[in-house]
């Protein structure tokens, strides 16, 4: 995320009436591959949607359909990015909501750069894409260094990385702590269960 302020100026979204109204994964590739002609992009998002689905089920003990909110936040939170940077994450919220999407899923996309767009993470969805967003990108980026990509990466060598401050230096380390902060989880857990769970998604 860069240092530009870009506050929604609002912290409520969506319509209560439109709770659990979801779009299938399908639906929302098709938009992903509309609005995200990048493909490092779009790459980023199916990673980060991985580990929030991944995450809600194995670590939420989430049904079906609250795993597909968090699927879709981390799909689509980065929507806009690449077509409207300045007017980041304005555009897709406003698509989304005209689309009559669960408000849960979002204000989620809504918070995750809290100090960005002016929204506090709340639910945990809100706190994990947060989380995952920065450090997601992080290890792919340590990932791309190495001979062997993924296979035999271990949380070690992250923690190294993420204390050389030249490595990346476009992540953000205060969100990443800020992010941590707001879980009760240890970083060592968080780093490796991005690694095993977005390791193959190409």
């Amino acid at each position: 995320m860069s240092e530009i302020i870009l506050s929604l100026g609002r912290t409520s979204f969506g319509k209560p009436e439109n709770a659990g109204k979801l779009i299938t994964i399908e639906e929302a590739n098709t938009l992903l591959n509309e609005w995200v002609p990048n493909e490092r992009l779009r790459l980023h998002m199916k990673q980060v949607a991985a580990v929030m689905k991944a995450w809600a089920i194995e670590k939420e003990n989430a049904d079906e359909q609250t795993a597909l909110k968090w699927e879709l936040a981390g799909l689509l939170h980065d929507a806009d990015w690449g077509k409207y940077p300045d007017s980041h994450c304005r555009v897709i919220i406003e698509k989304l909501e005209e689309m009559d999407i669960d408000p849960e899923v979002i204000h989620c996309i809504a918070s995750h750069g809290p100090k960005y767009f002016g929204v506090e993470p709340e639910t945990k969805m809100d706190k994990m894409i947060y989380m995952f967003d920065e450090l997601s990108g992080f290890i792919h980026a340590a990932a791309l260094i190495r001979p062997t990509r993924y296979e035999g990466m271990d949380v070690k060598s992250v923690m190294k990385k993420l204390k050389t401050l030249s490595f990346a230096a476009q992540v953000n380390r205060d969100d990443i702590n800020d992010a941590l902060s707001r879980i009760d989880v240890p970083l060592e857990e968080i780093i490796e269960f991005i690694i095993d769970h977005q390791k193959n998604v190409l």
